[in-house]
């Protein structure tokens, strides 16, 4: 991976807007398994064209495909993976149900794409060559794609196992080391393709409000510190400067008054091996924490992505409110520990609009600007 040298680099979280076409192909492609599959390749290639030069156009220096071809970042799994076929979970909520007002408001947000399966069976490929492909069509789009870098994401064993329940394996543990066997052979060919490997891994924050509320923080803590230690045996074989991850509290517009703080997991989630670390730090209930970087060291080698732009809503970040986010990393960690982010995806799941499309267009430009304005105060001031 590449440090912000000369200046603050910029990148966002993975998922972007769908098409329209994309997503009623998706859908159709659901409900009659490979009777759209041609149609669905061609659009998400369109697709993949266009998000990749609106994200150029803006201004965005590390780029990935938007995950165009995916109902989500987990769930797609499910088509290349065999061990599911167990009774489906209810469709996830915000982990508020004491909210009822909210609750009847995220409706209008769901996404289509709600299937959920638990696991009942040994988990390997089934259809290997579904990923080789996804893989295989982002390369060909972006290449001669004048970025800094590309990434592609792909789920963290932790967080399949968070969003697709265990009824098979004797232990959390053993399940979750299972699908770390399993996801190496994805991770290393995202690598092996020329992409730096993003490694989505909401469950080391997300488990402690969505699942684990009742537990102690110390128990929590352990929970979690098997799951990187599953991530980390995953990837054993991959460079550290060719890897990094996503830690979050979720995408919705939820209160996340029972978020777990940043500090009390900050230890665990940076002996993951992945070079670089995102994080939300743009919404209202995180943004202050980037003031445990005054106490927390950055490990040698690791850099930090912490999110400047909120990613649920359609308000457009002014430039210079980007740029102090990212003062406020860049002179507490160093300039060239800090790439500037986005809290999360702005298309998690497919068909689920929370931020207007042509306003994403417009927060990520906005996120350019503000990395602009702080970089000329950064080396200014080391001139």
């Amino acid at each position: 991976m590449k440090r912000s040298t000369s200046r603050i680099l910029t990148t966002h979280t993975g998922s972007l807007p769908r098409t329209a076409k994309v997503v009623e192909l998706l859908i159709a492609e659901q409900n009659e398994r490979g009777k759209h599959k041609a149609a669905l390749t061609e659009a998400v290639r369109e697709a993949t064209r266009y998000v990749v030069g609106k994200q150029i156009e803006a201004g965005i220096d590390i780029v990935n495909d938007g995950e165009q071809g995916r109902t989500d970042y987990t769930v797609h799994v499910l088509d290349r993976l065999t061990g599911y076929e167990g009774e489906s979970a209810p469709p996830m909520g915000t982990g508020e149900p004491e909210f009822p007002e909210l609750a009847a408001l995220l409706t209008h947000f769901a996404s289509p794409f709600q299937h959920r399966p638990s696991c009942s069976g040994e988990v390997t490929w089934k259809d290997w060559a579904a990923a080789q492909a996804d893989i295989d069509l982002s390369k060909d789009v972006m290449k001669g794609v004048k970025a800094e870098e590309l990434f592609m994401t792909s789920p963290s064993p932790g967080q399949i196992a968070r969003y697709l329940k265990n009824n098979y394996y004797k232990t959390e543990e053993a399940y979750v080391f299972a699908l770390a066997n399993v996801m190496k052979r994805e991770y290393k060919a995202i690598v092996d393709a020329g992409f730096i490997l993003q490694l989505d891994c909401p469950d080391l924050a997300m488990l402690r409000h969505m699942v684990y509320l009742d537990k102690s923080l110390a128990e929590f803590r352990k929970i979690i510190e098997v799951n990187v230690a599953a991530l980390n045996h995953a990837v054993a074989d991959i460079p550290a400067d060719r890897m990094r991850m996503h830690v979050c509290w979720g995408s919705t517009m939820a209160p996340h008054h029972t978020d777990v703080p940043l500090k009390d997991i900050v230890d665990i989630v940076l002996t993951a091996k992945p070079m670089a670390v995102s994080f939300p730090a743009a919404n209202g209930r995180h943004e202050h924490e980037w003031k445990i970087w005054r106490d927390v060291k950055l490990p040698d080698g690791k850099i930090i992505v912490p999110g400047v732009i909120d990613s649920t809503v359609n308000t457009v970040e002014h430039p210079e409110v980007v740029a102090d986010r990212i003062l406020n990393f860049a002179n507490t960690v160093g300039r060239e520990n800090v790439i500037a982010g986005v809290d999360c995806g702005f298309g998690t799941f497919a068909g689920r609009v929370q931020v207007d499309t042509k306003i994403v267009w417009m927060k990520l430009a906005s996120l350019a600007d503000g990395a602009r304005l702080a970089s000329t105060q950064l080396w200014k001031k080391a001139a």
